[in-house]
């Protein structure tokens, strides 16, 4: 089990899911990862990318944000978001879209939605087959001002061709990369 952090849903236990593909943000990181970003919740519309258990998406509700879309292509994945939407009592504040990043990525593009911040925790191997900074630029999903946090392998360097990164925290092998 992991917990929400902080906020109005803080102690709910989020379920996991029981697949090794699936990596949870281990607390240290998230904990970092919401003291940076804790100005900027307020009201925002996040997209949780590549979201796993959801648990950064409700984290970001619990702490203000009015909306979070989850994107998913892992069926099981997607069944634990819903269940831990439901144990927050978000369901009507969360979206959940059971399909490979990049096309959900253009449906909410021709849906005309756009967010404040994006968090991506692809798979890291992705990051070598595919950028998915690169359809978020071109589809124009991000807000003027919004931002991108990207969770990748500290050995990897994040291609900067589309956002400007203006922050980094490594914590363990893992880094967030943030961009604008």
């Amino acid at each position: 089990m992991i917990r929400v952090t902080g906020g109005v849903f803080k102690g709910r236990r989020l379920q996991l899911v029981a697949s090794p593909i699936v990596r949870p943000m281990p607390a240290k990181l998230k904990e970092a990862l919401f003291n940076i970003l804790r100005e900027t919740l307020e009201g925002a519309q996040v997209l949780d990318g590549f979201a796993g258990t959801g648990s950064v998406g409700i984290e970001a509700l619990s702490r203000g944000a009015a909306r979070a879309v989850f994107v998913e292509e892992f069926y099981p994945a997607v069944r634990t978001i819903r269940v831990n939407l439901a144990r927050c009592e978000a369901e009507d504040r969360g979206r959940v879209i059971h399909k490979e990043f990049n096309r959900a990525v253009i449906q909410l593009a021709k849906e005309k939605a756009s967010f404040d911040i994006v968090f991506l925790d692809p798979p890291y191997r992705l990051l070598e087959e595919r950028n998915p900074l690169k359809v978020i630029e071109k589809r124009k999903i991000l807000k003027k001002g919004g931002i991108i946090i990207l969770r990748h392998f500290f050995k990897t360097a994040p291609n900067e061709k589309y956002f400007r990164l203006f922050k980094a925290v490594t914590i363990g092998d893992d880094t967030l990369s943030f961009f604008r």
